[in-house]
Formats: structure tokens, sequence, C-alpha cells
């Protein structure tokens, strides 16, 4: 059965389960999308690997993976999304080092954390996307569980807040919010507010 790739298209938070989110991923050549529910760290990990302007001060997990993996020569490869069972999908990591290759079990959360870290390619197959994605129109709005539209190389998370409420604040104050939420790990923060700054831009 032939792979077939997807990209991450964006990430909205769930109505419906608290403290979870949606993990939209939507194929290459196509106009299928998959949404997959995930945990609000592993969503956390997901933005902020996906950010360029929002560093953490420490390592999260997936990060550490990373260095660890770089250090003893591990590449992951691509991750494969290869079941979907009574709503849970399951994953592997195909990972390679000193040309020896191996499958290894991961959840599909953390498995899309590390392939954003390592530049992985992301795949599934046509069961899985016959069996779970979304027909969405081209230029349509992107629309699971609340409205979201997200470029694919930006994440936006979508929590409600008073429309306008960073307005009264000059850039360089933004600046140093920004600063501070990313300080104290305070990732939904920072990501809001780095989307006053985009709009300001």
């Amino acid at each position: 059965m032939s792979l077939i790739k997807l990209t991450i298209k964006g990430i909205s938070y769930s109505q419906t389960q608290s403290g979870a989110y949606a993990l939209v991923l939507s194929e290459m050549e196509g106009t299928r999308t998959l949404p997959i529910i995930i945990g609000a760290f592993e969503a956390q990990s997901i933005a902020i690997a996906l950010e360029k302007e929002i560093r953490p001060p420490r390592p999260l997990t997936h990060d550490l993976f990373k260095t660890f993996s770089d250090r003893f020569s591990i590449t992951v490869k691509q991750v494969i999304i290869h079941k979907l069972v009574d709503g849970v999908f399951y994953s592997s990591l195909i990972c390679e080092r000193e040309g020896v290759e191996e499958v290894i079990d991961t959840r599909t959360s953390d498995a899309i954390a590390l392939a954003v870290r390592f530049e992985a390619p992301i795949f599934t197959y046509e069961n899985i996307l016959d069996k779970a994605g979304i027909y969405l129109k081209l230029d349509e709005e992107l629309t699971i569980e609340e409205d979201l539209e997200s470029d694919e190389d930006e994440i936006e998370f979508s929590i409600e807040e008073e429309e306008g409420s960073y307005s009264h604040l000059s850039l360089k104050e933004l600046h140093e919010q920004l600063n501070d939420a990313v300080a104290n790990e305070n990732y939904e923060l920072a990501a809001r507010i780095r989307d006053e700054i985009s709009k300001r831009s």
C-alpha cells in the first residue's frame, strides 16, 4: 500500500475535550485533512518547534530527545501513521544509525513533535485517510471544532481572549511581555502576544 505524504496544517484548541488540541495534518497532493486530538503539552511542543521567535529557556522533552539522538548519531528518517483503532492513531518512527534502520513504536503526537525537529517527512496510508480524513475545498477556511486559518509554517492557538486585549501596549512592551512569557514557560500566552506583534508588522 502506497504512502501519502502529510504536512502540518494547524492546531486548534478543543472545545469538547478540556485541555486538548486538534492537530490537523493535510495531504501534500490533495485536499484531505487528518485531525488528531493531542494533549496540551504535545501541542505546545509542536508549536514551539515550528515557531522561529519562541525559544524555551530550558529544553523540552522532545528537544532533549533530539539532542540525545544527535549526540549518538541517530537520525529520524520518517514518521508513519500506520494504524487507526477506535479513534486512536498508531505511529512509528523510522530511525537510522550507522546505516542500520530501526522501527520504533510511538504515540502520534510525540512522533509529529520529533518529525518537526528532525525535519523528517510524515506519511500515512490511503485506508487511514479514507477512514478519518476530511475533504476541504481549496481556499476554504479550516474548521476543526472551531474556525482556524493557518499557513503550513504558521501555528495558531485559538484560546478565548478579549478582542484587542493587547491594543493598548506598544511594540516594545509587547516584546518585553513576549520575553517574560517565554522565560516563565507560558507558551500559550507567548503565542498570543506573538500573533499581536505579527498583526502590527
